[in-house]
């Protein structure tokens, strides 16, 4: 974080400094968790659902924090009051200190601003993007894991420092205005949308929604910003009339025919490998490209699934909108791989197992898109395959519907074996069932305990075993697991 001190904060926050704060008291970090507090930081004590950062502003003061950002005064053992700036809410002062940062930033360096959102994909294209742009000249700052809401996004921000090159910030939502709110905070250079879903679907009511929503990413550039939109899906393509006069757009696609549009990067001959890695050839039709841009240039990825193509298009043309050139960005992409957890990580065990953990988060989408993947590196390698699946949260009213739909599809994949994790999943079994799986190629388990058991039990070597579910479900602690713990069988056991 940029260097700042105590008046400047209160400046920035529009709060007020309590009685015991020292003048010269500087801050060159900040965070929400004291845990990860670093000498001569500031902790934010902000209210969540869960606990009250205010009762841990102690152990923020042992761990280091010289200051303290609070809705209300808090004595130390010695009665004194803590050296503290006090604001009405926490939250909403993060998002004025983030807006205070990036203002900093601006007036001292050239600083690209990079703003992602969609439904599924956007910490995958992120980690793709901060790879493609870290080639270049000049410090590259993205999210850790998926920070992209009101609170994440400034703990982002919070890591930059003045000669912050590229910042990349990942924009999620759970209602109307969010994303509105998040561009207030830092109003993008490049804004870039890769899926309308229906993730958050119950907070929002509607996909019409949704598609409002992700679409005012686009509204917040300025006349000479760049818009990177998914021609592929109907709902972003429309958001083409939201774009701002002056502000250009480029396209990307991975559709089997090119759409006609404009200053477009598509992956030309689109298709996986042996073991679901993408390969295409990047070709660049726009007005500016050059012959070898429109010839385009062959890419294989180290990433699993066919769906990351898209995800990489995204990455490659925001990439290309903050100025690398096409060569630099086909040369790069294939060092890319999965950066943060859970997400399609691969992983061989030593007795022959595959797990792939995509447990980070679930929605239809990437269910499918994930069970896809699953079926043809079963068909590719004629290896069994497990899914091992837990509920989607956020679904609403949709919610028993979407999860029968799911059990079908998976019969339909013909993935070999189907657990189901959780009772909030039961219609995802009933839908598997009533489609024609039975006996013991689908079970229901209610605990992670559980589905591990039954893998002990059961699994083989040479098996796939492909792990998902809501991050809300914890099925990402199975995955762990199943990554680092040796499957042994009862009978095995002394």
């Amino acid at each position: 974080m940029i260097e700042l001190n105590a008046h400047q904060i209160a400046e920035a926050t529009g709060g007020r400094l309590t009685t015991s704060i020292d003048d010269t008291t500087v801050v060159t970090s900040a965070d929400t968790d004291s845990r990860q507090l670093e000498q001569n930081s500031l902790y934010i004590a902000r209210r969540g659902e869960v606990t009250d950062g205010h009762n841990f502003i102690a152990s923020a003061r042992a761990a280091g924090a010289q200051l303290i950002l609070a809705e209300h005064e808090t004595t130390g053992e010695d009665g004194v009051v803590d050296p503290a700036v006090i604001v009405e809410d926490s939250t909403v002062a993060m998002g004025d200190l983030a807006r205070y940062i990036v203002e900093k930033i601006r007036q001292h360096s050239e600083t690209t601003v990079i703003g992602i959102t969609g439904s599924v994909g956007k910490t995958s294209t992120k980690d793709a993007l901060a790879r493609l742009l870290s080639s270049q000249q000049g410090p590259t700052i993205a999210p850790r894991g998926s920070y992209n809401g009101e609170t994440g996004l400034p703990l982002t921000i919070f890591t930059a420092d003045l000669d912050t090159r590229y910042l990349i910030v990942e924009m999620g939502a759970d209602r109307l205005g969010n994303i509105r709110e998040l561009t207030n905070i830092v109003r993008p250079d490049i804004s870039v949308v890769l899926t309308v879903g229906t993730a958050h679907a119950q907070s929002f009511g509607s996909l019409e929604n949704i598609a409002i929503t992700k679409g005012e990413i686009v509204e917040a550039l300025e006349p000479n910003g760049i818009a990177v939109l998914n021609a592929d899906d109907v709902k972003v393509a429309a958001m083409a009339s939201r774009v701002p006069s002056g502000a250009k757009t480029i396209w990307f696609s991975a559709a089997s025919v090119p759409p006609e549009r404009t200053s477009l990067l598509y992956a030309a001959d689109a298709a996986t490998t042996e073991n679901e890695n993408p390969h295409f050839n990047l070709q660049y039709l726009g007005e500016d490209a050059t012959d070898q841009d429109r010839r385009g240039r062959k890419v294989t990825a180290n990433m699993i699934g066919e769906h990351h193509t898209t995800n990489l298009l995204a990455a490659a043309t925001a990439a290309l909108a903050a100025g690398v050139d096409l060569a630099t960005i086909a040369q790069v992409m294939p060092e890319i791989a999965p950066a943060s957890a859970h997400r399609m990580a691969r992983t061989d065990r030593d007795d022959g197992i595959t797990v792939i953990d995509d447990a980070y988060n679930a929605n239809p989408e990437s269910m499918r898109a994930g069970l896809k993947t699953l079926t043809m590196l079963g068909r590719n390698t004629g290896r069994r395959t497990w899914a091992i699946l837990g509920p989607m949260l956020e679904l609403g009213d949709q919610h028993a519907k979407e999860h029968i739909l799911l059990g079908e599809t998976v019969v339909r994949l013909n993935i070999d074996q189907l657990v189901v994790v959780g009772a909030d999943a039961r219609a995802l079994y009933t839908g598997a069932i009533n489609e024609g799986s039975w006996g013991d190629e689908v079970d229901h388990v209610l605990s992670n305990d559980e589905a591990f058991d039954l893998l002990t039990e059961r699994a083989q070597p040479g098996d796939i075993i492909f792990v998902k579910g809501s991050n809300g479900t914890r099925l990402w602690e199975l995955a762990d697991r199943l990554t680092t713990e040796k499957l042994v069988r009862r009978k095995e056991m002394p």
